[in-house]
């Protein structure tokens, strides 16, 4: 069985006090997902609570209409990234068929569906590490990151990301979900024609794989979140010399691949 955490070296500012400390992180696991020995779909998620989220999932996207309806109900995990579910019931082949044909159920909030997930799947560029942002950019930046968010100031109930290209010059992205509030302020950046190679990325929520993944394939070098990342998250950031921070509050951040100067 895999744990639900993981731990890692990084770097921690705070109050003005670097150190190299240990920080625990949450993982997140490619599960492939066979119903009666049928591949389903596959699905990033925490390893834990597997067979409720197996039970949940089937129900939620209407493969199986109703617990009641499962006369028999086998669980078995094939092995550390595959599991199988044997199960009794009358089985919706026209939403099983819908399934089957997307890629990656990923693990943002929403239902996003991504083929970039692990390093070995994706096409993009290692990070020369050549371009660098100061701690004190970053966080008086993140000092700001709710400024000028119409939606969120409203509602309070959205995901904000905002990309930094100048002093004078960012992207917003308000969004239900965080991943398409990221797509939403690079696809502006894009459009106005900015720089994104030496720009950073803003986000308001967790840095999960598929988030980090999101910066490699633009360019970006650098992305800064609020609260955590996920361990894949880091080790894909890594991988590609992505400059990944978190906890990104006051004077407090954490490193967690490349570095601030």
């Amino acid at each position: 069985m895999i744990s639900p955490t993981a731990k890692t070296s990084i770097v921690k500012f705070k109050d003005n006090l670097q150190k190299e400390v240990s920080d625990i992180l949450v993982r997140e696991v490619k599960y492939d997902l066979f119903v009666n020995s049928k591949f389903l779909i596959s699905i990033m998620a925490t390893p834990i609570d597997e067979k409720a989220l197996i039970i949940g999932y089937l129900i939620s996207e209407g493969i199986v209409a109703n617990f009641k309806d499962i006369s028999k109900f086998e669980f078995n995990l094939v092995d550390e990234f595959s599991i199988n579910v044997e199960i009794s019931a009358k089985i919706n082949e026209e939403n099983f068929a819908k399934l089957n044909s997307y890629g990656i159920i990923v693990s943002g909030c929403g239902s996003a569906k991504s083929l970039n997930l692990l390093p070995k799947d994706i096409k993009a560029k290692k990070f020369s590490g050549e371009v660098k942002f100061s701690k004190r950019l970053v966080l008086s930046r993140m000092a700001t990151f709710y400024t000028e968010c119409d939606l969120y100031e409203q509602t309070g109930c959205v995901h904000t990301a905002k990309l930094y290209t100048s002093d004078n010059e960012f992207y917003l992205g308000e969004d239900i979900a965080q991943h398409n509030t990221i797509d939403k302020a690079l696809g502006k950046a894009i459009l106005n024609g900015a720089n994104l190679g030496n720009s950073f990325l803003m986000v308001s929520g967790r840095l999960s794989s598929e988030m980090v993944v999101k910066a490699i394939m633009h360019g970006v070098p650098l992305i800064v979140s609020r609260t955590a990342p996920t361990y894949l998250g880091v080790m894909v950031a890594r991988s590609f010399n992505l400059g990944l921070c978190g906890f990104a509050r006051g004077q407090n951040i954490n490193v967690y691949s490349g570095e601030l100067i």
